[in-house]
């Protein structure tokens, strides 16, 4: 086998092994909370700025709203949110914070740094790691094609 073939060689397979690890890492944090990891990053895209519409939501995430709505109708029955449709239009369902949703940040504000000292990587190491997976993003995204394109 080539040495570009071997698994621990591959990009692909180390950032899904470090992502299943976060994921793992997070798990009984936000189970004590009552939230799954996918519905944690609703929320702290909600904490950042409240009153999102579902697009608006969507685009935060990198989501589609196929994988959004279900997510939005859990936390709606949990008591964390309320989608409402736009007064303005129709068309735009707004997703608003209950009480019990934004009560909620402030259990979950150590997360992060708790996070953060698992990993054992530096506050600096850990910047410099979002930044270049951002940027990687970024660049995958615009060489990525559009269903439309497939």
């Amino acid at each position: 086998m080539t040495e570009e073939l071997e698994l621990e060689n591959q990009l692909c397979f180390a950032l899904y092994a470090a992502s299943r690890a976060m994921t793992a890492m997070y798990r009984p944090k936000l189970d004590a909370l009552g939230i799954t990891y996918p519905q944690y990053l609703v929320l702290l895209a909600l904490w950042q700025r409240d009153g999102r519409t579902v697009g608006d939501l969507c685009a935060a995430l990198e989501l589609d709203s196929g994988t959004l709505s279900p997510l939005l109708k859990r936390l709606e029955a949990a008591g964390f949110v309320e989608r409402r449709r736009s007064a303005a239009d129709e068309r735009r369902v707004e997703i608003t914070l209950t009480d019990r949703g934004r009560e909620l940040r402030t259990a979950a504000c150590a997360i992060p740094a708790q996070s953060a000292e698992i990993t054992g990587l530096e506050l600096g190491e850990l910047a410099e790691l979002r930044e270049t997976l951002h940027r990687l993003t970024a660049a995958l995204t615009t060489h990525t094609p559009s269903k439309e394109n497939r």
